[in-house]
């Protein structure tokens, strides 16, 4: 297979609604390297600018397969998808890299991004390259608005928030 033409860009100049990206779009969150990673799809998370860096913020849960990844790598990759993509996603959503390849089974490319090389998707529109910069469990003493819990997590096993320094954009 060929390899799609990626340009770097300016996380900045990116003109689509992050919330829309995010929520209506979905992502894959990719921890790791070429060398050993592995992806889960999102629709949780945001963007913005804290510590005077651009950042994006993503939430896993502890019993994902994905979190053993997250807490031992440095960094993580954003990949987004056009609507072509959604079956690949929805596939990442509902298979656990525990006993799946998801790649593979999803018809989607792995490939380094950055000088890290962080994993992102030959089919993704646009990806971005992130160093984590803090991680912190949710605590259920922390919601100002209690009634999210029994709708979000009745079973317990709430999210960790992970935030990453945008470090890099790749748009086809």
């Amino acid at each position: 297979m060929s390899k799609s033409v990626f340009k770097a860009i300016d996380w900045r100049s990116v003109e689509e609604n992050p919330s829309e990206l995010l929520a209506e779009r979905w992502m894959l969150v990719t921890p790791g390297t070429l060398r050993g990673w592995n992806t889960m799809t999102a629709s949780w998370g945001g963007f913005g600018h804290l510590w005077n860096l651009d950042v994006a913020f993503v939430l896993v849960r502890p019993s994902r397969h994905t979190f053993g990844f997250m807490e031992r790598e440095e960094g993580f990759a954003l990949s987004f998808f056009g609507p072509e993509g959604r079956a690949a996603l929805n596939l990442c959503g509902s298979r656990s890299g525990r006993d799946t390849d998801k790649a593979e089974a999803a018809g989607i490319e792995p490939r380094g991004f950055g000088p890290k090389e962080r994993v992102g998707f030959e089919e993704a529109r646009l990806v971005l390259s992130c160093r984590k910069l803090f991680a912190q469990d949710l605590a259920p003493g922390s919601f100002a608005d209690p009634s999210l819990l029994p709708m979000h997590y009745a079973g317990g096993d709430l999210h960790r928030l992970y935030v990453g320094g945008i470090e890099g954009a790749w748009k086809r």
